[in-house]
């Protein structure tokens, strides 16, 4: 490795972007997942050039090669498993174009989510995706991972608005994919193949986001259940009311008290669960569909429902959807955040499912979500120091994976596969299905040096916790 260290510093100029102190290595080794893994070196490129360089390096001496950004992945996405490099794009910010004219963004991969909606709001645009890392997470990682968040169940996830791409291949060639027009059809979607391979195909340097008009106005109402099931009812019947809100999310009894807890907003905590519904769109249309979803969710037994009254009720709204998780890990330190998702339809089974898995495994499960369009997230709190415990949630894990492909979902709505859902991919794709990807993968990277580990289980692997 000191060989292709000093080849390292030729291509990387400024020192200070090379990094193989233990303490900084020990810096790139987790991200907000589970497992340490310990990198040999640690690069902080700002040029496709830079990447180009190191990557046909890493193929010569088969050096594995993690790219990473911000390390706020659930899924354990950046985890050098196996050592080699971590590509840190964090600093490579420079670039945030907004182009009026074509209604896109033109990026480098280290500028922050929110910082995108920020100056796009500036022009009169929005970037919808709006993952709840937004405001750390960068748009390489969002990229890599196709993410979503609140806004998905009216504007989609990433991949719906990203049209180019600047991407350095695992053998170290700069390809362009896609461009500024809104069609192109030209040849296989290698755009829409690359976002969300979680860092296996290829490394994005660039990238081009189309933009959406800002709304003209928005208005927030939240609706109270004494029954779980009753809210599934509601979500269902609002949007098969041909209403579709910004933003449909629902937090369950357990979310409720712990936001209570940890910051008192006033929330209901007799009930079992409560969903906030964010409307946009012409003032005229918003006052006519927030009347019909009252309407709605009082038919679905209700028992009340507030409509923010100005920006500020419907701020204090949304703040208790975004103290959920550090509310819930009061308790205990431990969290394990899925991301099961299923058709809408299905939502007030899933929700019977993780009930029954509750009480089936005794573990502390917490479901709050993007329950309009299925995300749901079921939480688990525990100890990861009480092994015993643990291990009841790893089988709590499998039951919600296997609850979620039974009811015609998926293993993950936006947090991806990484490293804690690889064992579980041929439960949803089947032998097949995995062995075709495995041969795209094969094809893009031939000496399997970009992001290994990652997706595709090893042999006999399993879903390990309990070892933190």
């Amino acid at each position: 490795m000191d060989e292709v260290l000093g080849q390292i510093r030729n291509i990387i100029k400024e020192q200070k972007r090379i990094l193989t102190d233990k303490a900084d290595l020990y810096s790139y080794s987790y991200d907000a997942s589970f497992g340490v893994h310990l990198p040999d070196i640690v690069v902080q490129p700002k040029s496709a050039q830079e990447v180009t360089h190191i990557m046909k390096l890493a193929n010569k001496h088969l050096i594995p090669v993690y790219p990473r950004g911000q390390g706020t992945s659930l899924s354990g996405g950046p985890l050098p498993v196996k050592g080699g490099i971590v590509l840190d794009f964090s600093k490579w910010d420079d670039k945030l174009e907004i182009d009026r004219e074509d209604m896109v963004a033109i990026v480098s991969p280290g500028v922050l989510t929110s910082n995108i909606n920020d100056a796009a709001m500036e022009q009169g645009f929005i970037y919808p995706p709006d993952p709840s890392s937004s405001h750390v997470s960068t748009i390489g990682g969002n990229l890599a991972e196709n993410s979503g968040g609140p806004r998905g169940l009216k504007y989609g996830v990433t991949k719906d608005y990203v049209i180019g791409l600047e991407v350095v291949t695992p053998e170290g060639e700069i390809i362009r994919t896609g461009g500024r027009t809104v069609k192109n059809v030209t040849g296989y979607d290698l755009t829409k193949l690359i976002v969300g391979s979680e860092g296996t195909l290829g490394i994005i340097t660039e990238a081009t986001l189309r933009l959406y008009p800002k709304p003209q106005g928005n208005q927030t109402l939240m609706a109270v259940f004494d029954e779980m099931a009753d809210s599934g009812k509601a979500i269902t019947n609002i949007l098969s009311a041909g209403i579709l809100p910004a933003k449909l999310e629902l937090m369950d009894n357990a979310s409720i008290t712990a936001v209570e807890a940890y910051e008192p907003l006033g929330l209901p905590t007799d009930a079992e669960a409560l969903i906030l519904i964010e409307l946009d769109g012409h003032p005229a249309a918003i006052a006519d569909e927030s009347e019909r979803v009252r309407q709605v969710c009082e038919a679905a037994d209700a028992k009340e429902v507030i409509i923010a009254a100005n920006e500020q009720e419907a701020e204090n709204l949304w703040k208790a959807r975004k103290l959920v998780s550090p509310a819930i890990v009061r308790e205990k330190p431990t969290k394990i955040s899925e991301d099961a998702t299923v058709p809408r339809s299905k939502i007030p089974a899933m929700f019977q499912r993780l009930k029954e898995i509750k009480e089936k495994y005794q573990v502390d499960l917490v479901v709050f979500g993007h329950a309009g369009d299925g995300n749901l997230h079921p939480n688990i709190i525990a100890d990861k120091r009480d092994k015993d415990e643990m291990q009841r949630v790893e089988q709590a894990v499998e039951g919600i994976f296997q609850a979620a492909i039974e009811l015609g979902g998926t293993l993950s709505g936006e947090h991806g596969i990484g490293t804690l859902k690889a064992p579980f991919m041929e439960m949803e794709l089947g032998e097949v299905g995995l062995d075709m990807m495995k041969r795209i993968k094969q094809s893009w990277d031939p000496n399997h040096i970009l992001n290994p580990g990652k997706i595709f289980p090893e042999p006999g692997q399993k879903l390990v916790l309990s070892d933190g």
